[in-house]
């Protein structure tokens, strides 16, 4: 196994948390809310001594569901019996939605110390359960499927339906035993790469809206992943090989994409576009649903993101948009009444009436030329991000992720309408193109 030049999995990392890293942007010194990250090859034996320097508690609650029990949870809960009384929770092919939430917040509400054992729905959980009431927890992962171990938000599907990121509380530890996760079957992996291959696409949306629209945009999520992104890419193919070294780059893009939100307060560095389509696909597909995992999602949805920046930058004529067509009734057929007044509340901040449509047009025949070569240093070509989601035996379309195509097509036409961040979708929608681009994504 080769670690990072810098020696060290958590070579950048230890420094954030310690503070003693300078956001260039701020020229201040980094804080952020993690005790402690560790990824080694191996934590086998140190789990009692990983916790107790958290100080979390005297009796402790481990998390996990049936496969993160057997590939790591077991040996946690063995391990931490040194340190006092430890109970188990094993969740039955959990969501991460209300219903678990509060199933789990009954589980837990005489819990001491909470021990997430799992990746992307057992954090989540855990992670908005404890939250609730300012409890401290931490988390071993057992795969890299996402990039939501280090962020301070938490992926919960309310009552009504609607898959909303909800403001929470960072673990106070994360720890990750590479040979484990490498181990894990690699859809996972695949998953968590497709996490990562947003970043082109949802950077490309980020800084759009910020050029014309004004709002806020911070570089720093992307300068602290950029070299690991780089070394990810190179070593893409060996994840499907179950290499640790491999895992152990996408565990470090995953954790700095985590940290981003830290310095920035929004996940927009990793969640424009993109995830639009996932969550609409979440949150509406119903018995269509493949059952596929977010990130394997956000990888496809991402190559026809990348798709559809890349043929209209390709113009040197800006689009030109009208004011934003509303369709209330269209939504809650799609949607349902309770679902749809949430989605059209987002949808009208950001929508455009024959004025705004004006000034927006105005604003892009002046900057198009210049916007066009901003963006194009941040974009990765579509063959290129192609080749890398195969070599990592994740789908690259609709049609592989098991995905009907007319709801795909729906889920890319209109998953704009599910939350106020503006993107290339919208700016297709606005300028009647975007039904003519999704009939050819398959």
């Amino acid at each position: 196994m080769t670690n990072p030049a810098a020696g060290s999995w958590t070579a950048l990392i230890d420094d954030i948390l310690d503070g003693r890293w300078t956001n260039p942007e701020t020229g201040n010194k980094a804080v952020v809310p993690y005790d402690r990250i560790v990824i080694e090859e191996s934590l086998e034996g140190r789990a009692g001594d990983l916790v107790s320097e958290l100080d979390l508690g005297e009796r402790f609650t481990v998390v996990a569901d049936a496969a993160t029990y057997d590939a790591l949870g077991e040996r946690v809960a063995r391990e931490l019996k040194t340190l006092g009384p430890v109970d188990v929770v094993i969740l039955d092919h959990p969501h991460a939605d209300m219903a678990n939430v509060e199933s789990l917040a009954v589980k837990l509400a005489d819990a001491d110390a909470v021990i997430a054992v799992g990746s992307g729905t057992i954090n989540d959980l855990c992670k908005f359960v404890t939250g609730r009431n300012e409890r401290r927890y931490c988390v071993f992962g057992t795969a890299g499927s996402m990039n939501g171990y280090t962020s301070t938000t938490a992926s919960i599907t309310l009552e009504s339906g609607l898959k909303v990121s909800l403001p929470s509380h960072a673990p106070s530890g994360f720890f990750v035993d590479l040979g484990v996760s490498a181990a894990a079957p690699t859809y996972l992996s695949a998953a968590g790469f497709g996490d990562c291959l947003c970043r082109s696409v949802a950077q490309i949306d980020w800084w759009m809206s910020h050029r014309l629209l004004g709002t806020a945009y911070h570089q720093v999520p992307f300068l602290i992943q950029e070299k690991d992104e780089a070394a990810l890419n190179e070593r893409a193919a060996k994840l499907a090989e179950h290499n640790i070294e491999a895992n152990g780059y996408l565990y470090r893009v995953l954790t700095l994409c985590g940290l981003g939100i830290s310095f920035t307060g929004v996940s927009n560095h990793g969640s424009m576009g993109e995830h639009q389509v996932s969550h609409y696909i979440d949150c509406f597909a119903g018995e269509r649903h493949p059952g596929t995992l977010h990130g394997t999602q956000v990888g496809v949805a991402s190559l026809t993101m990348a798709r559809l920046q890349q043929a209209m930058l390709a113009s040197d004529k800006p689009p030109v948009v009208k004011a934003t067509k509303i369709d209330p009734d269209d939504m809650v057929r799609r949607m349902g009444p309770a679902v749809a007044a949430q989605c059209l509340d987002e949808l009208k901040k950001k929508a455009f009436d024959e004025t705004a449509a004006a000034a927006f047009n105005e604003r892009l025949q002046e900057l198009w030329p210049t916007l066009r070569q901003e963006l194009k240093q941040f974009m990765v070509p579509v063959d290129e991000m192609q080749r890398l989601l195969k070599s990592t035996g994740g789908p690259i379309s609709a049609a592989e992720l098991g995905t009907p195509a007319d709801f795909y097509r729906e889920a890319v036409v209109h998953c704009r309408e599910m939350r106020n961040r503006f993107s290339f979708l919208d700016i297709a929608a606005d300028a009647g193109m975007l039904e003519d681009f999704a009939r050819g994504e398959t």
